[in-house]
């Protein structure tokens, strides 16, 4: 059992560290303030490349695995960007997977190598206000009109939306009130990739907590017009294709939430050896050493599971476990290790020049987000344990 990278992996991490250096804390400092795509670090990546590296070489991506972008992903984060910087990148790794393996060629040929080249920014429309993580009760409808679609309904916490050509919309074909006793809700969920045509679309931003450089939507749709063509796979199928999507993302967030808490904790590492407090660096004290030991532990142990995950994915293996587990122990140990940082530095902790408290708010996301710690449980529980449904 070897644990150790292989020269390409290093030097994949290498390759990303030397691009985010000059995205650097004044950088990030400046779009946490004033908000704003970060399209020139996009635009950074797309033009070495990076913005494939999982998606398929006959379309101009790197064809590599989740492995591999999970690295490029905890790079990100580590370097200082945090989840402003990989919230930037992250749905080209993940989110059109179910292109890749479900759409025909031709809808590859159109729709991959714009994303990969940057010239395609795309933003995932799934969420809906009243249904949170009950995806089957998705109200969004697409009704079929010949050769199109005519979309109406609201999407929330769409990211990127401010700035995106192309959305990503799971959309209900078959109303949930006309489904045959035999199908699930579900069977009447349908997946498009199309053009965001704003004269239809509303995009209404969300003001948050953190990471104000990438957007949070709420979307509402009136009235837009998605050619058949721009389906992928067959009409009712699309929750089951979107699944398909579901590991990667929880491992890639897994290892952006090891990369904020790695950077956090090496922040107050440094600042514990140099502060001097009584005499003596407070780093010499216990109270100090204790907790900033404790989070080194829990982000490896994190890391590894984020590994081992994306490891089984990558070799084709059952890995809805270990990519939930990675998702859970990584948003954990990330915010932990962003507390500790804020709570070593005491009162410059709470200073925006020290940026411990930008990672901080940033760390909320992977706790919250793609799914509940609670729901993760959930399914350890029922998955793995064998206990009974409990919601």
């Amino acid at each position: 059992m070897n644990f150790s990278l292989t020269d390409d992996r290093r030097a994949i991490r290498s390759a990303i560290e030397k691009i985010c250096t000059p995205f650097d804390d004044a950088y990030w400092l400046k779009k946490d303030k004033e908000g704003g795509f970060p399209a020139d670090f996009h635009a950074a990546f797309a033009r070495d490349g990076w913005l494939g590296i999982a998606m398929p070489q006959a379309y101009g991506g790197a064809g590599l695995g989740i492995t591999e972008a999970a690295l490029m992903m905890q790079a990100v984060a580590e370097s200082g960007a945090g989840f402003s910087g990989a919230s930037a990148l992250h749905m080209n790794i993940f989110g059109l997977h179910s292109v890749v393996v479900y759409g025909s060629d031709e809808q590859k040929r159109r729709f991959l190598p714009p994303l990969i080249e940057g010239k395609d920014k795309a933003c995932f429309g799934v969420t809906e206000p009243n249904t949170g993580l009950n995806t089957a009760m998705l109200k969004t409808r697409a009704e079929r009109h010949g050769d199109h679609y005519i979309v109406h309904g609201q999407k929330i916490w769409t990211t990127t939306a401010q700035v995106t050509n192309k959305m990503l919309l799971l959309a209900r074909t078959t109303p949930i009130e006309s489904a045959d006793n035999n199908k699930r809700p579900i069977d009447g969920l349908t997946l498009f990739y199309t053009d965001m045509d704003r004269s239809h679309v509303e995009v209404r931003e969300i003001e948050k907590m953190g990471r104000k450089a990438v957007d949070s939507n709420q979307v509402f749709i009136d009235g837009l017009k998605v050619p058949v063509a721009d389906r992928i796979g067959e009409e009712g199928k699309g929750f089951r294709y979107l699944l398909d999507s579901l590991n990667p993302e929880r491992i890639l967030v897994a290892a952006e939430a090891v990369g904020l808490g790695k950077v956090a904790l090496k922040r107050a590492a440094n600042y514990a050896r140099e502060r001097v407090v009584f005499d003596r660096p407070i780093g010499q004290n216990q109270a100090i050493q204790h907790p900033l030991a404790e989070r080194w532990m829990e982000l490896e142990a994190a890391e590894l599971m984020t590994y081992k995950a994306a490891w089984l994915y990558d070799t084709k293996q059952p890995c809805g476990a270990e990519a939930n587990a990675a998702k859970y122990l990584g948003g954990e140990a990330g915010f932990r290790a962003c507390e500790t940082a804020v709570l070593t530095h005491g009162g410059m902790g709470y200073a925006k020049e020290f940026h411990i408290e930008r990672y901080f708010r940033e760390a909320m996301i992977p706790r919250i987000a793609p799914v509940s710690m609670q729901m993760i449980l959930c399914y350890i529980a029922e998955r793995v344990l064998g206990l009974p449904k409990s919601y």
